[in-house]
Formats: C-alpha cells, structure tokens, sequence
C-alpha cells in the first residue's frame, strides 16, 4: 500500500500517518522515494498498539463503509452455538482446539486444520493475551480457504489458564477471530476491544453462567457503545 491507501485502510489522515513513518514509528519502507507499506505488517502493528488505542481511536478504526449507521459485528458474526460457557480445556493447546471446534458450529469453518495450525503459529509469535485475563487468539493473516465468512467464538473457563498473559497473568476469557479479509480481522478486532473498555463488561461477562447469558451480554454492550 502507499500512504493513501494506508489512510483509507486505517481510517487516518495521510499527514499523520507520513509524519509516524518519516520518524520510524510504522513498519514501511521507501521504494523510489515514495513510502510503501506491507498489509500483513501493519496489521500486526496495530494489533500490537490497539490495547493502548482510544474509544475514538478505536471508532476511527472499525470505520463504516458508505458511511452506513453503525452495525452490529460481533452479535452478528458470533452465534450462541460459538460460545462455550464453561469452556473445558485446561492447557493452552487445548483452549485452540476447543475454540475452533465451537466456532465449526458457525458453520463458516471450511478448513479447521488450516485455522489451528495458524493460530499456533500466532501465538508462538507473540500471545494474544492481555493483561485483563482476556485473549483474542487469531491468525496472523485472513484465511479466505478456511472459512466462509469471518466468524468469532467466545469460550470462558472456570479457572484461569496459562496463556502467556504478560507478568504470567492467567487467562479465563477468549475471543477467537478468524477472518475472511483484512478490513473485517481489524475492526472485528476493534469493536471487540471497544466492548473491553466498558468498565463492567469482564464482571459482566465472568458472571454469565450459560452461553444464553453470554450472548445476551455482549449484544447489551455491543448495543450500548453504538447508542441503541
């Protein structure tokens, strides 16, 4: 991408975004003077800077093509039968195998190999947890082959789990997203984080017992944060 395409990409003002990579802030590189910029790279750039963003910034992000009212994403993308309340695995490896299992229930999971095996690879390069106890495990890049449409599944276990969380903080609470194109992985990644910052949402969401409950949870805050 040039820095055009990076703007609308990010929902950003070009200016900004030259004057982050003149001063090395973003992964680019300059071919015949002009900049240039890696999708694959700035995704995992702003996975790594997204905990830190804004609500406006994360708005900015999840932008809205069209310029169309804000829509539903999660509520949309994550049915009942992608929630696992409580979710049975004990180990790192077997929260990955569980999650996709549920989300094979979307019926949007053509390949759930592919996706394990990415999602490994993912996590091997950096955890996706965060200090909160929650985690977003998702592939580095979309996977168009292995699914049908971007699906999220939801599992929360009694116990917290080692999941590489930063100072060896346990984990109970996951999102897995696995998205058919780069747009959808960034604002489905957005919104998620968005919902995260309502200050009772982790309460909210450790005392739902039942996937029902679950769901009925984060269609409240996802209908809250976009003024329904």
């Amino acid at each position: 991408m040039d820095l055009e395409q990076l703007a609308r990409y990010l929902q950003r003002d070009v200016r900004e975004l030259a004057h982050l990579a003149n001063r090395g802030y973003i992964p680019g590189r300059k071919v015949g003077g002009q900049w240039r910029f890696s999708r694959a790279e700035i995704n995992q750039w702003v996975e790594k800077q997204m905990h830190a963003f804004t609500e406006e910034q994360l708005a900015t992000l999840e932008g809205r093509p069209g310029g169309d009212e804000p829509e539903h994403i999660i509520g949309t993308l994550m049915p009942r039968e992608c929630i696992a309340v409580p979710l049975q695995a004990r180990t790192k490896a077997s929260v990955l195998q569980e999650l996709v299992a549920t989300a094979e229930k979307s019926w949007q999971v053509y390949d759930p190999e592919a996706i394990l095996e990415a999602l490994k690879q993912r996590e091997e390069m950096a955890s996706t947890a965060l200090e909160s106890g929650v985690a977003l495990p998702h592939p580095h890049r979309p996977l168009p082959n292995a699914v049908g449409e971007t699906v999220v599944a939801y599992g929360r276990s009694l116990g917290g789990i080692p999941f590489g969380g930063p100072r060896g903080i346990l984990t109970d609470i996951f999102f897995l997203v696995c998205a058919k194109d780069d747009r959808s992985h960034l604002r489905t990644l957005a919104r998620l984080s968005r919902m995260l910052l309502r200050p009772t949402m982790l309460d909210e969401l450790r005392s739902a017992d039942t996937p029902e409950e679950t769901f009925e949870v984060l269609v409240a805050a996802e209908r809250e944060i976009l003024g329904h």
